[in-house]
C-alpha cells in the first residue's frame, strides 16, 4: 500500500480494493459475465442455446415419442394423490393436463376409498395465475392444529425458493383479511399459536445471513404491523439461518429457537418464560419432533454425556428441562445398527413410528411405552425391497397413510389402523410399463479404498451381459441423502419416466448409493465431506468399472445423471475419468467450486464442501472442481446440460460457465435452461416431460 492511500476514506478504499478485485475476478474467468442471471447478454446466450438445442435433439426420430409418453406418464390420472391429514379432510396438491399449475384439493377418508372419489377444490393456483398476472407456484400450506382451520400459504412467483405468504381460512375456504402476510423472501415461519407466529424473513438491513436467509427470529402477533414484532433471536451473518418453532406434544408444547451455524451443525435454545434457554446438545445433533413432552433427538456423531457415551446413530427422548443445565431425564429409544439406520420419525399421541433403511430397503415400526415405561416394537409389515413413505399421520388416531413403491412394483398408497396396525390397500397406480419383464439386482463395487458400495441395476429378464447394454446410471451422493428404490413415473421419480422411457426400449437402469448419502447412517455420509469429498467420486466410478468390468455394459454404452449435487458428482467425473462414459446428462449442478459460496444460497453448503477462500480448504476442493478442471485435447462425453433462469438456489450461471466453456473448447454440449422452474428445473408437467424427453433423446443418441 502507497502513502498516498493511507489518507484515502476507507469507503473508497474498500471500493477500490473490491473493483481490482472484480477486475482481476474477470480476466480470471471470462465467463463470469453469465452470473448476471437476467441481463440482456446472459439471455440472448440462454435462448440461442435453447434453440440450438431444441433443433439439434428434437430432430432425433424418437423425440415426439419420448415426450409424448413421458407426459403421459406424468399427467397418469391413476398417479397415487399424496395425501396429508387434517382433521376429517384430505388435502392433496395435483396438476394434470387440465390443471398444469395445480389444483390444492380435499376430500373426506370415506369418499377418498373410492375408485373416483369426489374433490372439492381450496385452491386453483391457474386460476390465481390468471387473475394476479404472476405464474404462480405452489409451494406449502401449513395449518394450525388441531383445529385446522388457518393455515399459511407459501407461493412462489416463478418457482424458486423465494416466496410470498398468505393467511388462509380452510373453513371459508378463502384468504384472511388483513390476516398475516409477507412479501417475496426466502422466509421461516411458524405457527406459535392461532395469534402469533414465529417469524424469520427479510426485515431489511443486515436481516438475512450470508447464504441469504433469516438470521433474526421474532414473535409475529395477529393485528400489529411487522415492524413492531418482538425480535427474540438475532444469529450470525456468517451462519445458515435462524428459525422459531413449536414442538406440539399433549403433554405440553415446547417452543424452540435454533440457529444453524453450518449446514450440519447448530445452536437450540428454548423460549420458556419469555426468555432463551441454551440447551445442553451436541452441535450436531438433530431435533426431530416431541412425544409427551419430550423432545426425540438423532445424534449424528458420539456423545460423551456425563459418565455415559451415546453413539452416533442413537435416537433419544429428553426431557428439556435436562437439556437446560439438569441431568438425566433422557432415555435411549433406538441404538445404532451396522445395516440399519433411521430414515424418518413420526409421532402420534401414543406411539412413535420409525422408518429404517435395512441394506438400503425400507422398513417401518411402531414404537410403544406401556405403564411401566418400557418400549415395545412392533413392525407394520409392507413388501420387501421397496422405499416407504409415511406420507400423512393423525395425530389424534395414531391413523397413518403410507406409500410403498420398487423399481417394477408401481406406488401403492396403504391406510394404517388400530387395533392391528395391519396395512390396508386403499390404491395402486397403474403400471406405466409391465414390470414382469424385468428384474432388479444389488451388486457391490469395491471404492478405491476398499470400501463395498451398492448399486441396484433393473435390466429386461434375458439381458446378456456381454458388454453391449445402453445403461444409465443416477446417482447423489451428498447431504444425507438417501436414494431408495422408485417406481418410474411415481411421486417420488428419481430420473423421470425411465421405465418407458429407457427399459422398455432395451435399456439398463443403475441406483447408485456412493457415500456422501444417508443410505448407512450418519458415518457414510460424513465418510465423504470437505477434504474426503474424493470419496463420492471414487465410489462412482468404482460402480462404473464394475458393471463395465462384470460385461453389464462398456464405457461407450454407459451414461451418468446427476442433479444438483449430483450434478457435481457427473461433472466431477467427466473431468475425473472421461475414458468412462459415454454421455452425462447434468442437472441444476454445481460446477465453480471457486465461487459456488458467493452465489445465492452457496455459503451455506460450506459444511459440506469446505470454503474455498482457506488456501488450505481450496487445496483439495480445486482438485476436484469441475469448471476448473476443463482442459483442452480431452476425449470428453457429450454433455447434455439442463438449469433454470429461476433457480435461486443453485446459481444457474454453473451449468451456463461450464457449458460455454466447454463449447468454447470444442467439445459436444446441448443446452436447455428453463425460464422458470426453481431448482426442480420445472414448473407443470408439460414442462418437465419437455426436459426428460431430451435427456432421454441425448442418451439414446450417444449410447446404441
Amino acid at each position: 500500500m502507497t502513502d498516498r492511500a493511507h489518507f484515502m476514506p476507507v469507503s473508497v478504499l474498500l471500493a477500490s480494493s473490491l473493483l481490482v478485485g472484480a477486475v482481476a475476478d474477470v480476466l480470471a474467468d471470462p465467463y463470469q459475465w453469465l452470473e448476471d442471471i437476467d441481463s440482456d447478454k446472459s439471455l440472448v446466450w440462454v435462448r440461442g442455446q435453447n434453440e440450438e438445442t431444441a433443433r439439434r435433439l428434437k430432430s432425433n426420430p424418437e423425440f415426439a415419442a419420448l415426450h409424448r409418453d413421458a407426459l403421459t406418464v406424468l399427467n397418469s390420472s391413476s398417479r397415487i394423490p399424496q395425501v396429508n391429514q387434517r382433521g376429517e379432510f384430505l388435502y392433496n396438491y395435483w396438476r394434470d393436463d387440465e390443471h398444469p399449475r395445480g389444483l390444492y384439493r380435499r376430500t373426506t377418508l370415506a369418499e377418498f376409498r373410492k375408485a373416483e372419489p369426489k374433490w372439492e377444490t381450496v385452491l386453483d393456483i391457474d386460476a390465481m395465475s390468471a387473475a394476479d398476472k404472476v405464474q404462480w407456484v405452489f409451494q406449502d400450506m401449513d395449518c394450525l392444529p388441531d383445529a385446522y382451520r388457518y393455515c399459511l400459504v407459501s407461493l412462489s412467483p416463478g418457482g424458486g425458493d423465494a416466496g410470498i405468504l398468505r393467511e388462509f381460512d380452510l373453513q371459508k375456504l378463502a384468504f384472511v383479511e388483513g390476516g398475516f402476510e409477507l412479501p417475496k423472501a426466502k422466509m421461516q415461519v411458524g405457527w406459535m399459536d392461532q395469534d402469533t407466529l414465529f417469524v424469520g424473513t427479510d426485515f431489511g438491513q443486515d436481516s438475512l445471513t450470508d447464504s441469504g436467509y433469516p438470521r433474526i427470529v421474532k414473535l409475529w402477533r395477529r393485528g400489529t404491523d411487522l415492524a413492531l414484532a418482538e425480535t427474540i433471536y438475532r444469529g450470525q451473518s456468517d451462519s445458515v439461518s435462524a428459525r422459531g418453532f413449536r414442538v406440539r406434544t399433549d403433554d405440553g408444547d415446547i417452543d424452540l429457537v435454533g440457529e444453524q451455524r453450518t449446514f450440519w451443525t447448530g445452536l437450540r435454545y428454548q423460549w420458556l418464560d419469555s426468555s432463551l434457554h441454551k440447551l445442553d446438545l451436541p452441535e450436531s445433533a438433530v431435533i426431530e419432533d416431541g412425544y409427551q413432552g419430550k423432545l426425540i433427538i438423532s445424534l449424528k456423531d458420539d456423545w460423551q454425556r456425563e459418565d455415559e457415551m451415546l453413539k452416533q446413530g442413537s435416537v433419544l427422548i429428553a426431557a428439556p428441562a435436562a437439556l437446560r443445565g439438569g441431568t438425566g431425564g433422557l432415555e435411549v429409544l433406538i441404538k445404532p445398527d451396522a445395516h440399519a439406520v433411521v430414515e424418518d420419525i413420526n409421532v402420534t399421541r401414543e406411539a412413535i413410528l420409525v422408518t429404517m433403511l435395512e441394506n438400503v430397503a425400507s422398513h417401518l415400526y411402531r414404537y410403544r411405552q406401556d405403564d411401566d415405561g418400557r418400549w415395545s416394537r412392533q413392525a407394520i409389515p409392507f413388501p420387501d425391497n421397496g422405499a416407504l413413505n409415511v406420507t400423512s399421520v393423525d395425530d389424534k388416531s395414531g391413523e397413518l397413510f403410507v406409500s410403498f413403491e420398487s423399481f417394477t412394483t408401481p406406488t401403492t398408497l396403504y391406510h394404517v389402523a388400530g387395533p392391528s396396525w395391519k396395512p390396508e390397500k386403499i390404491k395402486a397406480q397403474e403400471a406405466t410399463f409391465d414390470g414382469s419383464k424385468f428384474k432388479v439386482q444389488q451388486f457391490w463395487a469395491t471404492s478405491k479404498d476398499g470400501t463395498k458400495v451398492p448399486y441396484f441395476a433393473v435390466m429386461a429378464n434375458d439381458t446378456l451381459f456381454d458388454g453391449s447394454n445402453p445403461t444409465h446410471i443416477f446417482s447423489y451422493g451428498g447431504f444425507r441423502v438417501s436414494l431408495t428404490p422408485s417406481y418410474s413415473g411415481s411421486y417420488a421419480q428419481l430420473s423421470g419416466a425411465y421405465g418407458r422411457l429407457w427399459l422398455e426400449r432395451g435399456g439398463i437402469f443403475v441406483l447408485a448409493n456412493i457415500r456422501g448419502g444417508g443410505e448407512f447412517g450418519p458415518a457414510w455420509h460424513a465418510a465423504a465431506l470437505k477434504e474426503n469429498r474424493n470419496k463420492a467420486f471414487e465410489d462412482f466410478e468404482a460402480v462404473a468399472e464394475d458393471l463395465i468390468a462384470r460385461k453389464i455394459t462398456s464405457p461407450g454404452h454407459l451414461g451418468i445423471e446427476g442433479r444438483s449435487n449430483g450434478g457435481l458428482l457427473v461433472t466431477a467425473a467427466l473431468t475425473r475419468r472421461p475414458d468412462l462414459f459415454g454421455a452425462v446428462v447434468c442437472g441444476v449442478p454445481l460446477a465453480d467450486m471457486q465461487r459456488y459460496h458467493k452465489l445465492l444460497a452457496g455459503a451455506s453448503w460450506m459444511g459440506e464442501y469446505g470454503d474455498p477462500d482457506k488456501p488450505q480448504e481450496w487445496a483439495y476442493i480445486k482438485k476436484y472442481s469441475p469448471y476448473h478442471n476443463l482442459r483442452k485435447g480431452e476425449q470428453y462425453p457429450p454433455t447434455f446440460f439442463y438449469t433454470s433462469t429461476r433457480d435461486d438456489r443453485v446459481h444457474p450461471a454453473h451449468a451456463r460457465k461450464m457449458a460455454a466453456k466447454m463449447l468454447d473448447m470444442g467439445y459436444e454440449v446441448w443446452y436447455y435452461e428453463n425460464i422458470e422452474g426453481g431448482h426442480g428445473g420445472s414448473s407443470t408437467n408439460e414442462q418437465l416431460a419437455y426436459r426428460i424427453a431430451l435427456a432421454y433423446s441425448h442418451l439414446w443418441n450417444q449410447l446404441q
